[in-house]
């Protein structure tokens, strides 16, 4: 016999919940229908990346803009898409004119339910400042897809975690070019 609590909620916090399923122990998030991870150029070129505190890791991080879609009551029933543009929005102050679902995936199968969706955003026009939401403090950064590699190297050089999601968008990015 296990000495195992069996399969229910082990923990709850106000956005997360911490369940076990089948001997599994992962995270949900109560109300995400979805994340949006935003895959952002602008027209002449130039990654849009995010560079943020993240408390959980202890460091800064270069991240592609994101956001969780469902989370908040004041956006009950946004669609995919739409949440996806008001958040690049927030974040960065671009708006995109051309938004396209990529693919689904899990963003730590092992760890967590999450299912992140890739999006790739083009025709961006500025129309804000950026910075996030109150306590988010986002600083953009715009380097030349060209350099992107390089660019982020240097980060690293400086400290910074690159969320891998990163190096997926500009999988896609890449990946796109040569289908041209």
């Amino acid at each position: 016999m296990s000495n195992t609590p069996s399969d229910g909620i082990l923990g709850e916090g106000r956005f997360l919940t911490l369940r076990r399923r089948k001997g599994w122990e992962f995270v949900e998030r109560p109300k995400v229908v979805d994340v949006a991870v935003l895959i952002a150029t602008t027209p002449d070129g130039k990654a849009v990346f995010v560079e943020q505190y993240r408390e959980p890791v202890a460091s800064r991080t270069i991240e592609w803009p994101a956001g969780l879609v469902g989370d908040e009551e004041a956006h009950d029933g946004e669609e995919l898409l739409a949440a996806a543009n008001r958040e690049l929005e927030e974040e960065t102050g671009f708006r995109a004119g051309e938004l396209e679902v990529l693919q689904k995936s899990p963003s730590s199968a092992g760890l967590t339910s999450e299912i992140i969706t890739f999006i790739r955003a083009a025709k961006l026009k500025k129309v804000g400042e950026g910075g996030g939401v109150e306590g988010e403090n986002i600083k953009v950064h715009l380097p030349p897809l060209a350099e992107a590699d390089a660019w982020l190297d240097a980060r690293v050089e400086e400290g910074f975690l690159i969320d891998p999601k990163v190096y997926v968008g500009l999988y896609f990015l890449h990946r796109a070019d040569r289908e041209k």
